[in-house]
């Protein structure tokens, strides 16, 4: 049976997984899958590719259990499908990788105290990166694990596109704006790429529309600018995040409301974004299902911060050539697609209803010198390259 792989993306409450077979230097997809409901009712759940169910296990409601008690199942069950020594590297997703880490890196001791080190960076996601990344290594200690990093698509952006506007002496500390969603953009674009060179080559905004949300210029197929800065919470409007707002408001929360640092990292991560101005839910399904006008007031100004922050980016590059519509809401919600692209008709986009309604690859009409696109993101395939790149320039 050849070598295999298997790529991890940890967060708080779920841990997302897929299984890659790796006969002869290619990547085949075997499983995917999830363990959900982390610190409620856990779930194990493991799929083929035709979506038939391998595993699906259940623990009692209430059950507690951290990230080294739910990867062993996993890893018991891949053990299982391949032998003891077909599972050869562990790819994980790690959202940030600050300004040392810019490229695929073997995870030892050293880079696992560095990647500690950047918790303050992204204090709601990396944490869960790296426990998922000890959980592995106190499992199956020998069994060598790669980090692939969020932020290094946009790693080479043009050095004003990371700069804030603070003393100098802030940057030092690496106070600067790094993007997010770069695995994602860095898929996106490949199979732009295979679709129409041309094109991937030419001004190109991809939109990752999903509970997180942001926006990635390029040029060349490179980051040249993107939405998410500093931190995960910049940029568009999210699920529960506030995305672009004025410091002043913070400062008003602060002294006038009283809150704290910790209250305020809570309403602007958990408390905002679509569910904050509704009120009612962070899922854009049940709002569009809504009739509750809070409900239209916050897909509004989802819709108008999104059209917004493209208007921009494409000023950053001079015109636009490609749009790419990604992730949940941007593979799923037409209405969303369809009120973008009418906003953006300045730039030359012409969707095609029809097209959209049907969720086509592409939905811009003949005409329309703007190409958009829906494509499905695949983050997981990417850790998997990069992992077996990793391995692969290691073993040579």
């Amino acid at each position: 049976m050849p070598e295999a792989i298997l790529t991890l993306n940890a967060g708080s409450s779920s841990i997302k997984f897929a299984l890659y077979e790796c006969p002869a230097g290619a990547r085949r997809l075997v499983s995917r899958g999830a363990i959900e409901g982390i610190g409620a009712a856990p779930t194990f759940t493991a799929l083929a590719t035709d979506g038939t169910v391998l595993e699906d296990k259940h623990w009692a409601t209430g059950t507690h259990l951290d990230h080294e008690d739910l990867l062993e199942p996993l890893l018991t069950w891949v053990t299982s499908h391949l032998g003891e020594e077909n599972l050869v590297a562990v790819g994980h997703r790690i959202v940030h990788g600050g300004s040392d880490f810019h490229s695929p890196t073997r995870i030892d001791d050293t880079v696992l105290a560095a990647l500690e080190k950047l918790v303050p960076l992204a204090p709601l996601h990396q944490p869960h990166n790296i426990a998922a990344v000890k959980a592995i290594g106190s499992l199956r200690p020998g069994l060598p694990q790669v980090a692939c990093f969020d932020t290094a698509f946009h790693h080479d952006m043009p050095a004003v596109a990371t700069r804030l506007a603070l003393p100098r002496i802030y940057a030092e500390e690496g106070v600067r704006r790094y993007g997010f969603h770069g695995l994602s953009y860095e898929y996106l674009i490949a199979r732009l790429r295979e679709l129409s060179p041309g094109l991937a080559d030419g001004r190109v905004i991809a939109a990752h529309l999903g509970n997180g949300a942001s926006l990635c210029a390029m040029r060349n197929g490179r980051s040249i600018d993107t939405t998410m800065g500093f931190s995960t919470l910049d940029g568009l409007v999210m699920g529960t995040r506030c995305g672009s707002i004025d410091p002043g408001a913070l400062l008003y929360l602060q002294q006038a409301d009283g809150l704290r640092a910790a209250d305020v990292e809570r309403v602007l991560y958990h408390e905002s974004g679509l569910l904050g101005v509704s009120g009612i839910s962070h899922d854009m399904r049940i709002l569009q299902a809504s009739e509750d006008p809070h409900a239209r007031e916050a897909i509004e100004l989802f819709v108008y911060r999104l059209v917004k922050h493209v208007g921009a980016l494409a000023s950053v590059l001079g015109g636009l050539d490609a749009l790419i519509f990604s992730a949940g809401i941007g593979e799923h919600s037409a209405g969303v697609r369809a009120a973008v692209c009418e906003r953006l008709a300045w730039l030359g986009i012409e969707c095609d209803t029809a097209a959209n309604t049907r969720h086509d690859s592409l939905i811009s009409t003949s005409r329309s010198p703007v190409r958009v696109f829906v494509m499905a993101t695949d983050e997981e395939a990417m850790i998997a390259e990069h992992t077996a790149r990793a391995m692969s320039t290691l073993s040579s």
